[in-house]
């Protein structure tokens, strides 16, 4: 196909996605009196709770309307999720190989459930990361919190949520690929151990272990199931390079033919 076609393709699918993304956002526009009523349940906590003042602010007569256009949005991206990201695929898919086409198939199809799982573990973490930082507020002192503030900390909670939850799928990618083996994820086990958690301290900025765990227990699981299929794929992979005769198993080998 000439680079004026890859074009053309190039705009038809941007504007599919386009169209996607802005019903998704009409859905959004009546789904956001109940989905900003959810977010804002941990603020209600506080205040009935806490026995202090708490409240989402909006500071200019503009800002309940931008917050409602930007909530709509937001919604809107995750409804129509496996509209574009099929749109993103199938551009890329025309130039990769039969083997490469499945693989990236599997990658989505196990990628979008992952991420919106991790996105609603956020909905559970997300009223002890409220409850902790305001635990700072000194006595006698209120939180009157920017309500574009809290939807930006509200997203960048959820987002990181489900990137967490996708990252295991990346890894059996590589396995597939041959970058990456279940034997090189064994030994780096400890390394693993320690990036999730440190993932998982930075994601969730709160002081208490309970958010923390809400990401490291499933992002744990995850891993481990993700190298049970790269150890799986790989005995595979030895069986059919044994049968090719491309395959020597050096524990099998006596100390002479090691030596040559």
């Amino acid at each position: 196909m000439p680079v004026v076609g890859h074009l053309v393709e190039l705009r038809n699918r941007v504007i599919i996605s386009a169209i996607a993304i802005a019903l998704g956002a009409v859905a959004g526009w009546f789904l956001y009196d109940p989905v900003l009523d959810i977010l804002q349940e941990p603020i209600r906590t506080i205040r009935d709770n806490g026995g202090r003042m708490a409240e989402i602010n909006f500071a200019g007569v503009a800002s309940p309307f931008d917050l409602k256009i930007k909530l709509s949005f937001f919604i809107g991206l995750f409804l129509s999720c496996p509209i574009w990201l099929y749109e993103v695929w199938a551009f890329i898919v025309p130039g990769l190989k039969r083997k490469e086409k499945l693989y990236s198939l599997g990658f989505l199809g196990a990628a979008v459930p992952l991420f919106l799982a991790g996105a609603t573990m956020a909905f559970f973490a997300l009223p002890n990361a409220v409850k902790a930082l305001t635990s700072f507020t000194p006595e006698g002192g209120t939180n009157i919190i920017p309500a574009q503030d809290y939807l930006s900390f509200v997203m960048i909670i959820i987002v990181v949520f489900g990137l967490a939850f996708v990252l295991p799928v990346l890894m059996v990618g590589l396995n597939m690929l041959g970058i990456l083996s279940a034997e090189r994820i064994k030994k780096s086990w400890r390394i693993i151990v320690m990036l999730v958690f440190l993932f998982a301290a930075i994601a969730t900025p709160t002081p208490d272990a309970m958010s923390m765990f809400f990401l490291v227990i499933p992002m744990m699981t995850l891993f481990c199931l993700a190298w049970v299929i790269c150890v799986f794929n790989d005995r595979r992979r030895k069986k059919r390079l044994i049968a090719q005769g491309l395959w020597v198993d050096e524990d099998e080998l006596t100390d002479e033919e090691k030596n040559d």
